[in-house]
């Protein structure tokens, strides 16, 4: 009966209880910090005991440190952003595309044309400022004679119109408005990135897409055919504490209250429907599967924290619970393990076959595992630390195979192989 009487308390406190949570976003004048006031007013709308504070930041790298430090709650972030098990993802957004718009004084016709030139960045700490050293690597530029220059977002579009600048790398929506504007300037023009699937093999997230003829005008089409580019995804991230509930709640109303998420922000019609692909190093809270798989939660789901705190104070010996987390992230580490001996043995094999029609297999099983691993991130069998150290020799071994086969083509060893 005493158990009752608390249970019923907490239902009463919980159901009036009023639950504020900090949005860190991006700068004021970036579609980070746009988006999370446009959801601010549209979870208030729909619920008035969820409030989100929405506060400004330098981007992704920072926003994750916010949240491990419980400095906010919720976080936006790229979906190429590396984060830890603590960090759960809500919901993936819309699509952010590499804007790399030159001066055409400045003669860029690609991304090799910015050695010796000025480039305006991002703030240091924002996914974009990020994103542009990886493009460095893969296109192997000598960055000693690249000045480039972080920069906030309003900064560095008048120092590209000004002439300050010869080029600025952004990741950003398709019609974004300042892009608009920036793009009127008739000095000033977009450049195509053209190695996506090259740099898809690096870095998994990204995803191959193209810039449509006439993005940014019609008339005079800007940009005047589609341009090849790559992009990555807005991630809404929380930390796994979070209340299952508060977080049911928010990604219920980011998909029941899309029209007028819409209307705040344009963007927000594109938002992903969570299962359209793998969601390569993330995993969701358990309020965000909710909605997912059941779209409303049972009562035990939905009182889950209190029944939880009930049988708590009933129950005082719970010493085996440590026991088994050891053996869950043990068995975590060992099938990790398994993956990363297969993939060696995969190496190993590629060096010295002979066969082009074994390494077209060889290369098949390597994408089959490939969805295994994620089948298997999602099903939390693997650990994302383990994914992380997964990806690399992947990539190694998905790079020899071409590398390989190279070799076995230029040498005129096209035929498979007699086993005899």
């Amino acid at each position: 009966m005493f158990l009752v009487i608390i249970f019923a308390i907490l239902l009463f406190q919980d159901s009036k209880r009023v639950h504020t949570l900090v949005l860190t976003t991006g700068q004021k004048k970036g579609q980070y910090y746009a988006f999370g006031q446009a959801l601010s007013k549209v979870v208030n709308n729909h619920n008035e005991l969820i409030k989100i504070e929405v506060i400004e930041s330098n981007g992704s790298q920072e926003n994750i440190e916010l949240l491990q430090e419980n400095e906010a709650q919720l976080a936006l972030v790229q979906s190429d952003t590396i984060v830890n098990n603590s960090t759960k993802a809500v919901a993936f957004l819309f699509p952010e595309i590499f804007h790399l718009m030159v001066r055409k004084d400045a003669q860029i016709n690609d991304v090799s044309d910015l050695e010796g030139k000025r480039v305006a960045l991002m703030s240091k700490g924002s996914g974009s400022y990020n994103m542009f050293w990886r493009l460095e690597q893969h296109y192997q530029l000598d960055i000693d004679t690249i000045e480039t220059i972080p920069l906030p977002i309003t900064e560095a579009h008048r120092a590209l119109e000004s002439g300050k600048v010869d080029a600025l790398f952004r990741v950003v929506s398709l019609e974004n408005s300042a892009v608009v504007e920036l793009l009127k300037n008739p000095q000033i023009k977009l450049i195509p990135i053209d190695q996506g699937a090259a740099l898809q093999l690096e870095l998994p997230a990204l995803e191959v897409t193209l810039i449509p003829k006439g993005s940014y005008h019609g008339g005079s089409p800007t940009p005047s055919e589609d341009l090849p580019a790559v992009g990555v995804r807005a991630v809404l991230v929380t930390n796994k504490k979070i209340s299952r509930e508060v977080i049911f709640e928010i990604t219920r109303i980011l998909y029941e209250g899309r029209n007028e998420l819409v209307q705040e922000f344009t963007q927000a019609a594109m938002i992903e429907q969570w299962k359209n692909k793998p969601h390569l190093g993330f995993t969701f809270h358990p309020g965000a599967l909710d909605y997912y798989n059941k779209g409303n939660p049972s009562f035990l789901v939905e009182y889950a924290e209190a029944i939880g705190l009930c049988i708590s104070v009933s129950m005082l010996l719970l010493s085996g619970v440590w026991q088994l987390r050891s053996w869950f992230t043990g068995k975590q580490k060992n099938r990790a393990d398994l993956y990363n001996l297969q993939l060696l043995k995969i190496i190993d094999h590629i060096q010295t076959t002979e066969d082009l029609s074994q390494l077209k297999e060889i290369r098949s099983q390597l994408l089959e595992m490939l969805n295994e691993v994620i089948v298997d991130l999602d099903k939390d069998l693997i650990s994302p630390e383990s994914f992380q150290s997964f990806t690399f020799p992947w990539q190694v071994a998905l790079s020899a195979t071409y590398q390989r086969e190279t070799i076995l083509a230029r040498s005129g060893n096209n035929q498979p192989q007699d086993s005899n």
